[in-house]
């Protein structure tokens, strides 16, 4: 006659008991944690994504107004060379050219390479340009230390935004339809560092890395 002895069946119920209690224990914070809004991202910690592209990981909401939205990573090239291919998938950039005496260079675009930190300057033709620089947070506050200065004397100057945004990238595109193709899901964002710059509902309005900049993707025609 075989007699049990219980130990098998206590090892079994242990492991049981054990993940009963968590599971229990786990929907008590979700259900009953910050007046019931506690989420398990909450509970473990990382209901914040690290910053990548600006002030926020881009899920501080579609309109600005703190409700969860669609996080978003901004595009980095690394160099000019595949900078000019991401924006040829906006527009044409096949003839791309880094001679400052080329005719499709601006006349001023120099003086943004050393206070923006621009280490490379690039020209599409048809009036596009590409500037590489070394840090996001330099190139966004010397933005708006130079819109600052000059809302002096035209308050409404930048209202729609001026460059649209890479990770280690700016492109000003001189065509409207390279903008609109440019700031679709997955692609650029304009910084916006207008003190009265209210995007429509459903328009992202993500901080920027400079207080009173946002990264946005209404385009004001």
């Amino acid at each position: 006659m075989i007699v049990s002895t219980g130990v098998t069946e206590l090892m079994r119920t242990k492991p049981l008991l054990a993940l009963a209690s968590s599971l229990l224990a786990l929907a008590t914070v979700t259900a009953c944690g910050g007046g019931g809004d506690t989420t398990i991202d909450d509970a473990l910690g990382n209901n914040q994504a690290p910053a990548r592209n600006g002030g926020t990981d881009g899920s501080g909401g579609s309109d600005g107004d703190g409700t969860a939205g669609v996080a978003f990573e901004l595009p980095k090239a690394g160099s000019m060379a595949r900078a000019a291919e991401i924006v040829g998938t906006y527009t044409d950039c096949a003839d791309l050219s880094t001679d400052p005496d080329d005719d499709d260079f601006f006349p001023g675009d120099e003086t943004y390479d050393a206070q923006w930190g621009v280490t490379e300057r690039g020209a599409c033709g048809r009036g596009t340009r590409i500037f590489m620089f070394t840090d996001l947070q330099t190139f966004q506050a010397a933005y708006k230390a130079d819109l600052d200065e000059d809302r002096k004397e035209s308050p409404n100057k930048g209202h729609r935004g001026k460059f649209l945004l890479g990770q280690d990238f700016a492109v000003l595109p001189a065509q409207k339809a390279a903008i609109r193709a440019a700031i679709q899901p997955g692609g650029l964002m304009i910084l916006n560092c207008h003190p009265d710059f209210a995007p429509p509902s459903g328009y992202r309005k993500d901080p920027a890395l400079v207080e009173g900049c946002v990264l946005t993707n209404y385009f004001e025609d």
